[in-house]
């Protein structure tokens, strides 16, 4: 009965549901272009598989239908399993404070320094992930503590920067961020006034009146990341609302990172973030978005924003890994 209970929990059934939903609708537009294809040009031969595609369809589209309303009215009570808001302030609210970052000469002194400036920021390192610049320099000018990732990736940067903050043992809190001035140091009063709540504040830069008119957040990237992040809320329903599955600015506290990071995989690289949160969730962390303002950033950029169809080929890697597990991205 246990075995039972816990299948229930984990069962994904609403994010199949959708699955089948997209590919029943999807060859029920093909049958009609199809069907209107064979009509327009009567000398093309379409033979019966416009009306074998639109019965497949449509059993595809009732069979999703079913699955998300078992998800939504059946099994969603047992998944909802916290009876109450957690409230769990941290003996030690000062933070360590971890920067990404590969080839940020322009803005690492800067970010650096803004952190520093936070009065519960007890030390800011920065990871250099192979900067052919002069990143590590300017971040040990600016007062850092600058560490090498010889692994390339932001992944395995992202991966050794949580771990450096877990080493630290005056800090109970691990602030990861980017050093190119797109995050700001004043939300960290933001992140810290919901983690009593949470066992890991993600932020989140879908709040249309948080975020500078010119960043490199396109508005297909914009509504990308929410769909992505609704993808994630579907399959697992009862544990978050999720909008933002791209961001890079989140809180962690350390008893939760020694245990989530031997469950990651450095080696995933553009989609680690939309990797830590699936992971986090499919391991019942707690986690709580928080919004967040995003800003124009200084340089260029050379992740997943850099253009729309990078952005797109990140995102359906996101999705790929949402939906059937996580891979390692050469």
């Amino acid at each position: 009965m246990a075995n039972r209970a816990g299948t229930s929990k984990s069962f994904p059934a609403l994010v199949i549901g959708v699955l089948l939903f997209g590919i029943g609708l999807l060859l029920c537009l093909m049958a009609s272009a199809l069907e209107g294809l064979s009509r327009l040009l009567p000398a093309v031969s379409v033979s019966h598989y416009p009306m074998a595609a639109l019965q497949l369809g449509c059993v595809l589209l009732w069979a999703g239908i079913g699955m998300a309303a078992l998800d939504l009215l059946l099994l969603l009570p047992r998944k909802r399993t916290a009876r109450s808001v957690a409230i769990d302030y941290p003996a030690n609210a000062f933070l360590t404070v971890v920067l990404t970052a590969y080839d940020d000469e322009l803005s690492i002194g800067q970010c650096v320094s803004e952190f520093k400036g936070h009065p519960l920021v007890r030390r800011v390192i920065v990871v250099d992930n192979n900067s052919a610049d002069a990143t590590a320099n300017a971040a040990r000018e600016a007062g850092a503590v600058v560490v090498h990732e010889p692994r390339q990736g932001y992944g395995h940067c992202v991966y050794r920067a949580l771990s450096e903050g877990l080493a630290c043992g005056d800090t109970e809190l691990t602030l990861l961020c980017e050093g190119d001035m797109t995050f700001r140091a004043y939300d960290v009063d933001k992140f810290l006034a919901y983690l009593p709540h949470a066992e890991i504040v993600n932020g989140t830069r879908i709040v249309e009146q948080l975020r500078d008119r010119d960043t490199q957040l396109t508005t297909f990237m914009y509504y990308g990341n929410f769909f992505v992040g609704k993808l994630l809320e579907a399959k697992h329903i009862g544990r978050g609302t999720f909008t933002d599955v791209g961001t890079t600015y989140k809180l962690c506290r350390n008893a939760a990172l020694s245990r989530l990071l031997p469950l990651l995989n450095p080696a995933v690289n553009l989609e680690f973030n939309c990797h830590f949160l699936d992971v986090a969730l499919q391991n019942d962390f707690r986690i709580l978005e928080c919004p967040i303002t995003f800003h124009n950033r200084v340089g260029v950029s050379k992740g997943g924003n850099a253009s729309d169809l990078r952005a797109l080929k990140v995102g359906m890697r996101m999705i790929l890994g949402v939906l059937f597990g996580w891979r390692r991205n050469r």
